[in-house]
This record gives structure tokens, sequence and C-alpha cells, in this order.
């Protein structure tokens, strides 16, 4: 049987970007599941037409990824989202993933970096989560976690890392978002009633991309960075995106493990009990 692993990330059009995260992300997968063939896809249309505009590059999107392993006759595919929160550009997935589960034996979708809570005996992906990074947020004074933010009820993710964040006892990490909640103006507010005076800001991100160099770590009047200097707090920068760690990116070859293992219900099955 012929079988493939298709890693779908947003994307970027910074070069040194996908180099150093989403490539790094992808090669993980495809040392760690030699028996599978390893495949990109982006979600951002835009970035692909600006990457093969730019630099001739040529990158599927999800439904011409699949298409193409369809074509090649493979039988088994899983595809494997390095999104970071289960928000649009993952149910756009998940619509593809619907469009295609009739042509494969088997089409299965892992789920994103945040998803199960740690309830009904699975994982606490919040958890997980923070095991994996926390070696560069360890010893220091506090953190400002920048996520991306969204419109899309799946925003909440990011207010639920924060109370995990707590009860796993860093009351000195907080969490906030570029287009969400929490803001800036309340993670200052938050910062400053802890009287802390020093920050380490990290992007809540797989890459370092547009909104990690210009939105969170620049010296931009509007930035993350320089908001938070305004308010009378020192301000440390990480311009790195999370693909960066390896780590972080075991997370999703666990992911991939769980679905072939079949550990956890996956994305788009149903069993009693669950909806």
């Amino acid at each position: 049987m012929k079988k493939a692993i298709l890693v779908i990330s947003f994307g970027t059009s910074y070069i040194e970007a996908l180099k150093s995260s989403i490539e790094r992300a992808e090669e993980s997968i495809r040392n760690y599941f030699i028996n599978y063939e390893v495949r990109r896809a982006f979600t951002a249309h835009r970035i692909i037409k600006k990457l093969n505009d730019k630099y001739g590059m040529d990158i599927d999107a999800p439904e011409d990824a699949l298409e193409k392993l369809y074509n090649e006759g493979y039988e088994e595919v899983i595809m494997q989202p390095l999104h970071i929160i289960p928000g649009e550009e993952f149910q756009y997935i998940n619509k593809v993933r619907l469009q295609y589960e009739g042509k494969f034996n088997s089409l299965k979708l892992g789920r994103p970096i945040f998803y199960y809570q740690g309830v009904e005996g699975i994982p606490n992906d919040y958890s997980l989560f923070i095991d994996a990074v926390k070696n560069i947020f360890l010893d220091e004074e506090a953190v400002v976690m920048v996520g991306h933010g969204t419109a899309n009820p799946s925003n909440a993710v990011y207010g639920c890392l924060q109370s995990v964040l707590e009860d796993e006892g860093y009351n000195n990490i907080f969490v906030g978002t570029v287009e969400g909640y929490p803001t800036i103006e309340t993670v200052i507010k938050r910062v400053k009633s802890k009287n802390i005076n020093s920050v380490k800001l990290i992007p809540l991100m797989l890459v370092a991309g547009d909104h990690t160099l210009n939105d969170i770590s620049s010296d931009d009047e509007g930035s993350w960075k320089s908001m938070l200097e305004k308010a009378g707090i020192e301000v440390k920068t990480y311009p790195h995106g999370l693909g960066e760690l390896d780590s972080f990116n075991k997370l999703y070859i666990t992911r991939i493990e769980d679905i072939i293992e079949g550990r956890y219900i996956s994305i788009g099955e149903t069993k009693k009990g669950h909806r």
C-alpha cells in the first residue's frame, strides 16, 4: 500500500523562516516516518502565488496535493496540519478532507497544537505544549507569548492556555494575540498588576514571519515591543518561530503516531458517546 503524510501549514513568504521552521518540522516528520512519502501543502493561496512569482517555487494547496496523491495511486494518507489553533485554516483543511475521503482507502486528519483538553482519557494538548517549549522561558522574570489571534471562536484557545499555565504554576507567563483577545492592553494591565518590570517577548507562532518581525519584535511605534516599553516594561525579544525547536516539532510526530496507532478518536470520526 502506498502511504503518504501531507504536512500542511499556513505558509510564509520569508525564505529564512520557511527553512528554519516549516522545513525543519517537515524534515523531522520525514526522518521519523521513513515508510511514508512526505509532501508539503500551504493553506495561504496568496503566499503560494507570491513564492511562485518571486522565487519560482511550486507549492500545492491541500486540494491540489491530495489530487496528485490520488492520481499517483496512494491509498493511505494522513493530513497533518502545522497550525497552532483549530481556526479557519484548519477548518478549510477539514473541508478538503471531506471532499476527498471517498477517494482513498484511508484519509485521516491530525490535530493542530491545541485541540484536546485532557478529559475522558485523552491528552491535554496545553500541558504537552508547555512541557515542549518550557526551556525557552525558564529562568525569566516573566514571559509574554503572542499568538496570531482570530475572530473565529477558536480564539478561546489563548484564554485556555493562560488558564492552564496558571494551573501549572506559571504565574509569570502572559498570553496575548495580535488580532484577537487577549489584546496588548490586557497583557500590559496583567503584567503591571504583578509589578513585573521585565519580560521576554516570545511569538506563539510556528514561523518568525511578518507578525513576529514587524508586529511583535520590531521598533515600530505600534509593535508589542514598543508598546510594552512605553508602559515602562523592559523587553527582551525572541525573534524565532516555534518550528525551530525540535521539542516542539516532536508534538507533530506524536499526533501522527496517535493516528497510526489509533490511540484516540480521529478528527471526523464518530464513536458512541462522541460528537
